[in-house]
């Protein structure tokens, strides 16, 4: 059965987009294919992790969204990124949102049907047979992530170690328990070093009663590469992407 999983954060600047990237890729590596959806329509960004520029993207979820198209036909595929690390049945696929300042105010301005966004989904996973499809989720709550919370079957919260994300994630879990999330996941990104991790790992779980897949420290390789590649493919022996790929592995299960 294909999975949904949804990559969510409260606040923006937790590094979402990039882990999703990076998750995404990961996970296709090992044979699977996979689909990532950027639904963050109003500051759209994980493209650029993939080499995509307003230049490079003919179609958009936006397109799909307006009616100019089917959303398979707004689906890049981009396994060319796996390069050597791709085996045989990997296969990765962007649907990337528009970069366009009129598509982005004109979400704004008008909103959209959110509904046939969740149709889309389902489309995207039959119409190119995915095994994975990871949703890039817009910061907060608001309608859209709402729904791609409620249709996930894997829900990724990420946080850093800060008061204000704590506390915002506090409501997100506490919606995704609502709403009956088959499986949910932490991840602590951008953590000091001089940290105690494994107290920092009970600190979290404790407080919203929910496992850490996952601690990432800060790391200044991740900083310079500045979104221009997947990080785990250019260095997979880095610490940064081991903990990504056992991540990977709790999402393949």
């Amino acid at each position: 059965m294909p999975k949904i999983i949804s990559v969510h954060s409260f606040r923006g600047g937790t590094g979402k987009s990039n882990i999703t990237a990076n998750l995404a890729a990961t996970v296709a590596r090992y044979g699977y294919r996979v689909g990532i959806i950027d639904t963050d329509i109003q500051s759209p960004g994980i493209h650029v992790v993939f080499g995509f520029d307003e230049e490079t993207m003919d179609r958009s979820l936006n397109d799909y969204l307006w009616g100019r198209c089917d959303i398979e036909d707004t689906a890049y595929d981009v396994t060319s990124a796996l390069k050597d690390a791709a085996k045989k049945g990997s296969a990765i696929y962007l649907i990337p949102s528009s970069l366009n300042l009129g598509e982005i105010t004109r979400v704004l301005r008008e909103g959209y049907d959110v509904g046939l966004l969740h149709d889309g989904f389902q489309e995207l996973i039959d119409k190119l047979n995915l095994e994975y499809l990871f949703i890039d989720t817009h910061p907060g709550l608001n309608e859209e992530t709402l729904l791609s919370i409620t249709i996930s079957d894997a829900l990724i919260i990420i946080l850093r170690p800060d008061r204000q994300d704590f506390q915002g994630t506090a409501v997100t879990v506490d919606v995704a328990r609502q709403l009956e999330v088959p499986e949910l996941l932490l991840v602590v990104n951008k953590v000091l070093a001089n940290l105690d991790l494994k107290a920092l790992q009970q600190q979290v779980e404790l407080a919203y009663n929910a496992s850490v897949a996952g601690i990432l420290l800060l790391s200044e390789d991740v900083v310079q590469l500045a979104s221009s590649d997947i990080f785990c493919l250019r260095f997979p022996k880095h610490p940064f992407s081991q903990v990504v790929e056992a991540i990977a592995k709790q999402i393949i299960g």
